[in-house]
């Protein structure tokens, strides 16, 4: 069309070889910036990481296992688990040199159907839902000062979570530079806060305040059901250990980026989970800390006196840098899903001059925000982890496939393949665990919801019925949006 031809052979962009394709077949094309290096990739899986999990999931987990040694063990060996996955990605991300994370890996090695549910599920519900239930930690924790000896109304929660969305929405529109300046910056602040409570356990142990770890393993839960409900408490303080691979495109020498962030950040962030938990049960009680309503508040009252305030604020800081995260990848994979022709044309399309997919961003923030105004997402986020490690079971068995009949293919880092069967094993637990011990009828919802996508995906990817409207809609949208299609990274 007349709008393709102007936007993309536009000289503004056509003298940068980052931003442009050099294949004349297509025309050239508008490609986001490679603006992502070691540093950025370390605070977007740490900065993800470390949202509201660790501030309020240990009570969860202790409750689950019964007593404080065995749900140290949960917490490590869930770290265990989030490195051998990360590890797994690691490689498929030095084979598919594409963003897009589970979507990219599962297209190219499964094909176009399951590729296309997992799109469906994730941009419409899981993504949106996790960025929603984030940025709703942050307001709760942010209003709280406002409103001192009672509960926060909901309708300043709300508003203030969908402003914390449509401040991310700006920052992540104008520039992918700026989006990850705020990632470095929340990321240093959260592991500043972790710190001080670190610290201060360690202070509170030199003390000799080491009862809650006297008979540590007595009353240890064993049912297999409870000891996967503790796994999903301590895997979403872990979820993000993945963001990295939806941005491939955008980092720099992604072959060797990929790999050492991932084992930077992934062992800092269980490392420093592993302490503050020790730091939480080093200042209460097992009781106490099962009593608690958000532990990290209980702690500082305990520990800090009159600067518990500070906790207050290190949460709102974390929970708001580990949106920024949620939302920088979350939206990646709609864009990505849309070049690919899973989505509507315009969400692959990139601003002509911030080069940031911003229809994507949009379309993710406006998902976010009906999820917020609805408070319908509950029961979707408690289920979070049943659908996550649905999808990375089938990503992990993807990469086992690669490495026993693909083994030719060019690769730059090889993880040994005992890591991945470990990630599938403990994937298939997951999935399975909580259906066979407490079977739920919200889990079948899920399930029906995700092949519901088969009723879109025939008429409009299979058969590519396109209605003439969508095509006028589209143009117009380019118009409004200043926007223009893009071409993959050529890795």
């Amino acid at each position: 069309s007349a709008m393709r031809e102007r936007k993309t052979t536009d000289p503004l962009h056509s003298t940068d070889p980052l931003h442009l394709s050099t294949d004349l077949s297509e025309g050239k094309k508008l490609r986001l910036k490679q603006e992502v290096g070691l540093i950025s990739g370390v605070s977007l899986i740490a900065g993800t990481m470390i949202g509201s999990g660790i501030f309020m999931s240990p009570e969860w987990v202790l409750h689950h296992m019964g007593n404080p040694a065995s749900s140290l063990l949960i917490w490590a060996a869930c770290g265990l688990l989030a490195m051998f996955g990360a590890l797994s990605y690691a490689e498929l991300g030095t084979i598919i040199k594409e963003s897009g994370g589970e979507y990219i890996y599962i297209l190219r090695i499964f094909g176009s159907f399951p590729a296309f549910l997992f799109a469906y599920t994730s941009v419409i519900l899981v993504r949106p839902a996790g960025l929603a239930a984030v940025c709703l930690s942050f307001a709760e924790y942010a209003i709280a000062p406002f409103y001192p000896g009672c509960s926060s109304p909901q309708v300043a929660i709300k508003c203030t979570a969908a402003a914390c969305i449509l401040i991310l929405t700006i920052i992540n529109c104008l520039n992918v530079r700026l989006a990850t300046s705020v990632m470095n910056i929340f990321t240093a602040a959260k592991l500043l806060a972790l710190l001080v409570i670190v610290v201060g356990g360690l202070v509170l142990l030199a003390k000799g305040q080491t009862q809650s770890f006297q008979n540590g393993f007595q009353g240890t839960t064993a049912g297999i059901g409870a000891v996967g409900v503790a796994f999903y408490q301590g895997l979403w303080s872990y979820d993000g250990w993945n963001n990295l691979n939806y941005v491939t495109e955008e980092l720099k020498k992604p072959e060797v980026t990929l790999p050492r962030a991932l084992m930077i950040a992934i062992p800092l962030v269980t490392c420093l989970y592993l302490l503050v938990n020790v730091s939480y049960l080093a200042a209460m009680t097992p009781s106490e800390l099962l009593s608690s309503g958000a532990v990290a508040v209980t702690w500082g009252d305990k520990v800090l006196g009159s600067w518990a305030w500070l906790i207050s604020l290190s949460v709102a800081l974390s929970t708001f840098g580990s949106s920024n995260g949620t939302f920088f990848s979350g939206g990646r994979v709609c864009y990505i899903a849309a070049r690919e022709g899973h989505m509507p044309d315009v969400l692959s399309m990139a601003h002509v001059r911030c080069l940031t997919p911003s229809p994507a961003l949009l379309f993710t923030s406006a998902m976010s925000l009906i999820m917020i105004i609805s408070g319908s997402f509950t029961t979707i986020v408690n289920f979070f982890s049943f659908m996550a490690w649905l999808f990375y079971g089938m990503t992990i068995s993807g990469l086992l496939y690669l490495k026993i009949k693909k083994p030719e293919l060019p690769r730059s880092y090889k993880v040994p393949i005992f890591i991945p069967i470990t990630v599938l094993v403990a994937a298939v637990y997951l999935v399975l665990a909580p259906i066979i011990d407490q079977p739920q009828i919200e889990i079948l919802y899920i399930i029906l919801f995700i092949f519901s996508g088969i009723v879109f995906y025939f008429p409009l990817v299979h058969f590519k019925y396109h209605p003439c409207f969508l095509q006028r809609v589209t143009l117009h949208l380019q118009l409004l949006l200043e926007v223009a299609p893009t071409t993959r990274d050529a890795n």
